[in-house]
């Protein structure tokens, strides 16, 4: 049997606290930082496989700042950030974070797109250049074929 992993209280803190510097509130679009209780609970609810990497990002960035980051005054908290981004820790919060935001209702209607699932119907996409494409396909065999 898997041990199961959640965040700590004080993880859960600073998973709060880096969120709000990945997406901060915006009165101009009304819509909520992604510090936002409900879209904090859909990202604790919804971490499954990424628990784990989140953990580890967490305890990082709590290291590099040498206490919880959500303790560091926001000056403090910004320098911390940029350590730990130029070390390559980002990328699993921010997808993380994006994910939940952008499924959230508000945000979806702030952005004018009809709140529901993308399938089966899909959205239409405009037609684009496929041209843009002609580099990509001149690598030749550099792709995995499907299988």
């Amino acid at each position: 049997m898997t041990e199961q992993i959640t965040l700590t209280p004080r993880q859960r803190q600073d998973l709060r606290t880096i969120a709000a510097m990945i997406i901060p509130p915006s009165e101009e679009y009304r819509v909520p930082g992604a510090d936002d209780e409900i879209i904090q609970a859909d990202i604790l609810a919804t971490l499954g496989r990424d628990t784990r990497p989140v953990v580890a990002a967490l305890d990082h960035l709590a290291r590099l700042a040498g206490m919880p980051l959500a303790d560091l005054e926001a000056a403090a908290r910004d320098g911390v950030v940029q350590q730990f981004r130029s070390s390559g820790g980002a990328a699993t919060l921010v997808r993380v974070v994006l994910q939940c935001y952008y499924r959230d209702d508000r945000v979806l209607r702030s952005l004018g797109l009809e709140l529901r699932a993308p399938f089966p119907r899909g959205y239409v996409l405009p037609d684009g250049d496929w041209s843009l494409l002609d580099p990509v396909k001149a690598r030749g065999g550099a792709l995995r074929r499907a299988p």
